[in-house]
Protein backbone atom coordinates (compact mmCIF):
# COMPACT_ATOMS: atom_id res chain seq x y z
CA UNK A 1 0.00 0.00 0.00
CA UNK A 2 2.99 2.51 -0.54
CA UNK A 3 2.04 5.78 -1.44
CA UNK A 4 -1.69 4.77 -0.95
CA UNK A 5 -2.33 4.56 2.68
CA UNK A 6 -0.30 8.00 3.67
CA UNK A 7 -2.37 10.41 6.61
CA UNK A 8 -4.89 11.72 4.40
CA UNK A 9 -6.10 8.34 3.63
CA UNK A 10 -5.90 7.34 6.97
CA UNK A 11 -7.92 9.86 8.25
CA UNK A 12 -10.92 9.61 5.67
CA UNK A 13 -10.74 5.68 6.44
CA UNK A 14 -11.61 6.40 10.55
CA UNK A 15 -14.34 8.85 9.39
CA UNK A 16 -15.83 5.48 7.79
CA UNK A 17 -14.86 3.04 11.33
CA UNK A 18 -14.03 3.90 14.24
CA UNK A 19 -13.34 -0.14 14.82
CA UNK A 20 -10.66 -0.23 12.67
CA UNK A 21 -6.69 -0.35 13.19
CA UNK A 22 -5.04 1.60 10.77
CA UNK A 23 -1.82 0.81 9.02
CA UNK A 24 0.64 3.17 7.49
CA UNK A 25 2.05 2.83 4.01
CA UNK A 26 5.22 0.69 4.75
CA UNK A 27 8.34 3.15 5.81
CA UNK A 28 11.63 1.87 5.52
CA UNK A 29 14.67 2.21 8.07
CA UNK A 30 16.99 4.47 5.87
CA UNK A 31 13.88 6.93 5.56
CA UNK A 32 13.32 7.56 8.69
CA UNK A 33 17.50 7.73 9.47
CA UNK A 34 18.27 9.75 6.61
CA UNK A 35 15.52 11.54 5.85
CA UNK A 36 12.61 13.62 6.85
CA UNK A 37 10.65 12.04 10.17
CA UNK A 38 8.12 14.48 10.62
CA UNK A 39 7.07 14.18 6.85
CA UNK A 40 6.86 10.17 7.73
CA UNK A 41 5.95 9.79 10.92
CA UNK A 42 3.09 12.73 12.06
CA UNK A 43 -0.30 12.23 12.22
CA UNK A 44 -3.70 13.22 13.63
CA UNK A 45 -4.69 11.80 17.09
CA UNK A 46 -8.16 10.89 15.18
CA UNK A 47 -6.30 8.44 13.58
CA UNK A 48 -5.86 5.79 16.11
CA UNK A 49 -5.33 2.93 16.89
CA UNK A 50 -2.70 3.03 13.79
CA UNK A 51 0.40 1.17 13.17
CA UNK A 52 3.28 2.18 12.17
CA UNK A 53 4.84 -0.45 9.21
CA UNK A 54 8.42 -0.57 9.00
CA UNK A 55 11.05 -2.25 6.21
CA UNK A 56 13.92 -3.42 7.08
CA UNK A 57 16.76 -5.75 8.19
CA UNK A 58 19.13 -4.31 10.43
CA UNK A 59 17.88 -4.96 14.33
CA UNK A 60 20.01 -1.90 15.70
CA UNK A 61 18.08 0.26 12.71
CA UNK A 62 14.48 -0.94 13.13
CA UNK A 63 15.22 -0.52 17.05
CA UNK A 64 15.44 3.06 16.16
CA UNK A 65 13.34 3.27 13.82
CA UNK A 66 10.51 1.35 16.54
CA UNK A 67 11.66 4.44 19.13
CA UNK A 68 11.12 6.94 16.84
CA UNK A 69 7.36 5.53 16.15
CA UNK A 70 6.67 4.75 19.93
CA UNK A 71 7.77 9.05 20.27
CA UNK A 72 5.47 10.12 17.68
CA UNK A 73 2.65 8.07 19.54
CA UNK A 74 1.60 4.86 17.35
CA UNK A 75 -0.26 2.22 18.52
CA UNK A 76 2.02 -0.58 17.17
CA UNK A 77 5.00 -1.21 15.33
CA UNK A 78 4.37 -3.92 12.21
CA UNK A 79 7.62 -5.48 9.93
CA UNK A 80 6.83 -6.15 7.10
CA UNK A 81 8.07 -9.06 5.74
CA UNK A 82 5.61 -9.82 2.72
CA UNK A 83 6.46 -7.08 0.52
CA UNK A 84 7.23 -9.00 -3.03
CA UNK A 85 8.52 -6.17 -5.46
CA UNK A 86 11.72 -6.13 -6.53
CA UNK A 87 12.94 -2.69 -4.99
CA UNK A 88 12.25 -4.01 -1.69
CA UNK A 89 14.44 -7.45 -2.38
CA UNK A 90 17.09 -4.99 -3.36
CA UNK A 91 16.61 -3.74 -0.24
CA UNK A 92 17.30 -7.61 1.68
CA UNK A 93 13.65 -6.82 3.16
CA UNK A 94 9.68 -7.54 2.95
CA UNK A 95 8.60 -11.06 1.77
CA UNK A 96 12.75 -12.80 1.14
CA UNK A 97 12.85 -12.42 4.58
CA UNK A 98 10.73 -15.10 5.26
CA UNK A 99 13.98 -17.15 3.94
CA UNK A 100 15.79 -15.48 7.16
CA UNK A 101 13.61 -16.31 9.85
CA UNK A 102 16.66 -15.82 12.73
CA UNK A 103 17.28 -12.69 11.34
CA UNK A 104 13.66 -11.67 11.50
CA UNK A 105 13.47 -12.85 15.22
CA UNK A 106 16.36 -10.89 15.97
CA UNK A 107 14.84 -8.17 14.23
CA UNK A 108 12.05 -8.96 16.15
CA UNK A 109 13.45 -8.95 19.35
CA UNK A 110 15.40 -5.71 18.57
CA UNK A 111 12.42 -4.26 18.59
CA UNK A 112 10.92 -5.27 21.12
CA UNK A 113 13.53 -4.68 23.35
CA UNK A 114 13.45 -1.28 22.62
CA UNK A 115 9.47 -0.08 22.80
CA UNK A 116 7.00 -0.73 25.25
CA UNK A 117 3.93 -1.15 22.74
CA UNK A 118 2.84 -4.39 20.87
CA UNK A 119 5.48 -5.56 17.68
CA UNK A 120 3.83 -7.49 14.91
CA UNK A 121 5.16 -9.10 11.75
CA UNK A 122 3.15 -9.09 8.26
CA UNK A 123 3.87 -12.02 5.98
CA UNK A 124 3.19 -14.50 3.02
CA UNK A 125 2.55 -18.02 3.53
CA UNK A 126 5.37 -18.90 1.56
CA UNK A 127 7.70 -18.04 -0.84
CA UNK A 128 8.44 -18.90 -4.90
CA UNK A 129 6.89 -22.62 -5.43
CA UNK A 130 7.63 -23.65 -2.25
CA UNK A 131 4.07 -24.62 -1.09
CA UNK A 132 5.56 -27.21 2.22
CA UNK A 133 3.31 -25.76 4.90
CA UNK A 134 6.06 -26.90 7.52
CA UNK A 135 7.90 -23.42 5.76
CA UNK A 136 5.91 -20.77 7.29
CA UNK A 137 5.15 -23.06 10.80
CA UNK A 138 9.25 -22.71 11.14
CA UNK A 139 8.72 -19.28 10.60
CA UNK A 140 6.05 -18.19 12.88
CA UNK A 141 7.71 -21.21 15.67
CA UNK A 142 11.00 -19.37 15.53
CA UNK A 143 10.03 -15.41 15.52
CA UNK A 144 7.04 -16.37 17.69
CA UNK A 145 10.29 -17.39 19.91
CA UNK A 146 11.43 -14.07 20.34
CA UNK A 147 8.39 -12.59 21.52
CA UNK A 148 6.33 -11.98 18.66
CA UNK A 149 2.33 -12.63 19.54
CA UNK A 150 0.62 -11.60 16.25
CA UNK A 151 1.41 -12.21 12.92
CA UNK A 152 -0.76 -10.79 10.15
CA UNK A 153 -0.73 -13.51 7.26
CA UNK A 154 -1.27 -12.98 3.60
CA UNK A 155 -2.69 -16.26 2.31
CA UNK A 156 -0.48 -16.57 -0.81
CA UNK A 157 2.98 -17.36 -1.25
CA UNK A 158 5.19 -14.49 -2.66
CA UNK A 159 6.92 -15.42 -6.20
CA UNK A 160 10.33 -13.49 -5.76
CA UNK A 161 11.36 -13.49 -9.58
CA UNK A 162 8.77 -13.52 -12.48
CA UNK A 163 5.81 -11.72 -11.12
CA UNK A 164 5.23 -8.20 -10.49
CA UNK A 165 3.61 -7.12 -7.21
CA UNK A 166 0.25 -6.66 -8.82
CA UNK A 167 0.80 -10.16 -10.02
CA UNK A 168 1.62 -11.57 -6.54
CA UNK A 169 -1.78 -10.12 -5.50
CA UNK A 170 -3.76 -12.67 -8.23
CA UNK A 171 -1.74 -15.82 -9.21
CA UNK A 172 -0.44 -17.48 -6.42
CA UNK A 173 -3.69 -18.84 -4.80
CA UNK A 174 -5.04 -18.15 -1.64
CA UNK A 175 -4.55 -20.67 0.22
CA UNK A 176 -6.65 -20.13 3.84
CA UNK A 177 -6.58 -23.15 4.93
CA UNK A 178 -2.83 -22.83 6.09
CA UNK A 179 -3.50 -19.68 7.94
CA UNK A 180 -6.19 -22.14 9.46
CA UNK A 181 -3.62 -24.54 10.80
CA UNK A 182 -1.19 -21.97 12.14
CA UNK A 183 -3.85 -20.94 15.02
CA UNK A 184 -4.56 -24.70 15.54
CA UNK A 185 -1.00 -25.16 16.24
CA UNK A 186 -0.15 -21.71 18.00
CA UNK A 187 -3.20 -21.28 19.87
CA UNK A 188 -1.66 -18.69 22.05
CA UNK A 189 -0.48 -16.66 19.22
CA UNK A 190 -2.83 -14.26 17.10
CA UNK A 191 -3.71 -14.26 13.66
CA UNK A 192 -4.72 -11.75 11.44
CA UNK A 193 -5.70 -12.96 7.83
CA UNK A 194 -5.27 -10.90 4.89
CA UNK A 195 -5.78 -11.53 0.87
CA UNK A 196 -8.52 -11.86 -1.33
CA UNK A 197 -11.03 -10.73 0.91
CA UNK A 198 -14.07 -8.14 -0.18
CA UNK A 199 -16.83 -9.23 0.30
CA UNK A 200 -19.31 -8.74 3.39
CA UNK A 201 -20.07 -11.98 3.11
CA UNK A 202 -16.61 -13.65 3.24
CA UNK A 203 -15.05 -10.99 5.53
CA UNK A 204 -17.58 -11.82 7.68
CA UNK A 205 -16.67 -15.64 7.83
CA UNK A 206 -13.29 -15.16 8.06
CA UNK A 207 -13.68 -12.91 11.19
CA UNK A 208 -15.32 -16.37 12.98
CA UNK A 209 -12.46 -18.56 11.61
CA UNK A 210 -9.45 -15.94 12.66
CA UNK A 211 -8.26 -13.31 14.96
CA UNK A 212 -8.96 -10.94 12.76
CA UNK A 213 -8.97 -9.58 8.95
CA UNK A 214 -6.67 -7.20 7.08
CA UNK A 215 -8.27 -5.42 4.00
CA UNK A 216 -6.07 -3.49 1.95
CA UNK A 217 -7.21 -2.25 -1.94
CA UNK A 218 -10.53 -3.31 -1.54
CA UNK A 219 -11.00 -1.07 1.51
CA UNK A 220 -9.38 1.73 -1.02
CA UNK A 221 -11.30 1.11 -3.89
CA UNK A 222 -14.46 0.96 -1.95
CA UNK A 223 -14.43 2.33 1.21
CA UNK A 224 -18.19 2.35 2.84
CA UNK A 225 -17.09 -1.09 2.89
CA UNK A 226 -15.56 -0.15 6.25
CA UNK A 227 -18.67 1.31 7.44
CA UNK A 228 -20.41 -1.55 6.54
CA UNK A 229 -18.15 -4.11 8.54
CA UNK A 230 -17.48 -1.23 11.71
CA UNK A 231 -18.24 -3.50 14.97
CA UNK A 232 -17.94 -7.02 12.55
CA UNK A 233 -21.23 -5.89 10.64
CA UNK A 234 -23.08 -6.35 14.46
CA UNK A 235 -24.01 -2.25 14.83
CA UNK A 236 -24.42 0.98 13.00
CA UNK A 237 -23.41 4.46 14.02
CA UNK A 238 -26.52 6.47 14.02
CA UNK A 239 -26.86 9.37 11.72
CA UNK A 240 -23.68 7.72 9.96
CA UNK A 241 -23.85 8.62 6.08
CA UNK A 242 -21.38 9.73 3.00
CA UNK A 243 -22.81 12.81 3.26
CA UNK A 244 -21.88 13.10 6.96
CA UNK A 245 -18.15 11.65 6.07
CA UNK A 246 -17.92 14.37 3.25
CA UNK A 247 -18.73 17.14 5.60
CA UNK A 248 -15.99 15.63 8.51
CA UNK A 249 -13.82 15.65 5.54
CA UNK A 250 -14.33 19.36 4.53
CA UNK A 251 -13.44 20.30 7.78
CA UNK A 252 -10.80 18.42 7.62
CA UNK A 253 -9.55 19.85 4.33
CA UNK A 254 -9.75 23.17 5.50
CA UNK A 255 -7.34 22.58 8.31
CA UNK A 256 -4.63 20.75 5.92
CA UNK A 257 -5.11 23.90 3.64
CA UNK A 258 -3.81 26.04 6.09
CA UNK A 259 -0.56 23.81 6.35
CA UNK A 260 -0.35 24.12 2.15
CA UNK A 261 -1.64 20.78 2.06
CA UNK A 262 -3.20 20.79 -1.51
CA UNK A 263 -6.76 19.87 -2.52
CA UNK A 264 -5.78 16.97 -4.59
CA UNK A 265 -3.47 15.41 -1.77
CA UNK A 266 -6.84 14.44 0.05
CA UNK A 267 -9.48 13.79 -2.19
CA UNK A 268 -7.59 11.44 -4.44
CA UNK A 269 -7.85 8.82 -1.51
CA UNK A 270 -12.06 9.33 -1.45
CA UNK A 271 -12.77 8.33 -5.47
CA UNK A 272 -14.22 5.58 -4.42
CA UNK A 273 -17.15 6.91 -1.42
CA UNK A 274 -19.60 6.53 -3.62
CA UNK A 275 -18.83 3.07 -5.04
CA UNK A 276 -22.29 1.66 -6.98
CA UNK A 277 -24.45 4.56 -6.12
CA UNK A 278 -26.23 6.54 -8.42
CA UNK A 279 -23.80 9.19 -10.23
CA UNK A 280 -20.74 7.48 -8.81
CA UNK A 281 -18.83 8.56 -11.86
CA UNK A 282 -19.31 12.02 -11.64
CA UNK A 283 -18.21 12.05 -7.93
CA UNK A 284 -14.88 10.49 -9.31
CA UNK A 285 -14.75 12.51 -12.49
CA UNK A 286 -15.32 15.71 -10.34
CA UNK A 287 -12.37 15.12 -7.59
CA UNK A 288 -10.06 14.04 -10.52
CA UNK A 289 -10.46 16.38 -13.28
CA UNK A 290 -6.85 18.33 -13.25
CA UNK A 291 -8.84 21.34 -14.59
CA UNK A 292 -11.11 21.17 -11.62
CA UNK A 293 -8.66 20.66 -9.41
CA UNK A 294 -5.96 23.31 -10.62
CA UNK A 295 -7.05 25.73 -8.15
CA UNK A 296 -9.59 24.43 -6.73
CA UNK A 297 -10.40 24.72 -2.73
CA UNK A 298 -12.71 22.24 -0.48
CA UNK A 299 -15.78 24.03 -2.09
CA UNK A 300 -15.39 21.44 -4.83
CA UNK A 301 -15.89 18.59 -2.43
CA UNK A 302 -19.17 20.47 -1.61
CA UNK A 303 -20.22 20.40 -5.30
CA UNK A 304 -19.43 16.87 -5.78
CA UNK A 305 -21.25 15.68 -3.04
CA UNK A 306 -24.36 18.02 -4.44
CA UNK A 307 -23.83 16.13 -8.02
CA UNK A 308 -24.28 12.78 -6.42
CA UNK A 309 -26.74 13.63 -3.63
CA UNK A 310 -29.18 15.53 -6.25
CA UNK A 311 -28.44 13.87 -9.53
CA UNK A 312 -30.72 16.39 -11.14
CA UNK A 313 -27.67 19.06 -10.79
CA UNK A 314 -25.64 16.93 -12.33
CA UNK A 315 -26.13 18.89 -16.05
CA UNK A 316 -25.31 22.01 -14.25
CA UNK A 317 -22.16 20.50 -13.01
CA UNK A 318 -21.33 18.61 -16.53
CA UNK A 319 -21.68 22.21 -18.43
CA UNK A 320 -19.17 23.78 -15.62
CA UNK A 321 -16.91 20.92 -15.84
CA UNK A 322 -16.56 21.71 -19.61
CA UNK A 323 -16.62 25.55 -19.28
CA UNK A 324 -13.39 25.49 -17.14
CA UNK A 325 -11.82 23.23 -19.70
CA UNK A 326 -12.41 25.30 -22.51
Amino acid sequence: MMDWTDRHCRYFHRQLSGDARLYTEMVTTGTLLHGDVPRHLDFDAAEHPVALQLGGSDPAALAHCARLGEQWGYDEINLNCGCPSERVQNGAFGACLMAEPALVADCVKAMIDAVDIPVTVKHRIGLDRNEDYGFVRDFVGRVADSGCTVFIVHARNAWLKGLSPKENREIPPLRYELVAMLKHEFPALTFVVNGGLAAPAAIGDAFKRFDGVMIGRAAYHEPWLLAMLDGHGSSDRPGRSRATVVAAMADYIGRQASNGVALRSIVRHMLGLYHGQPAARTWRRMLSDSTLLRNADVSLLWRAMEAVEHPASQSNVRAESTSLKA
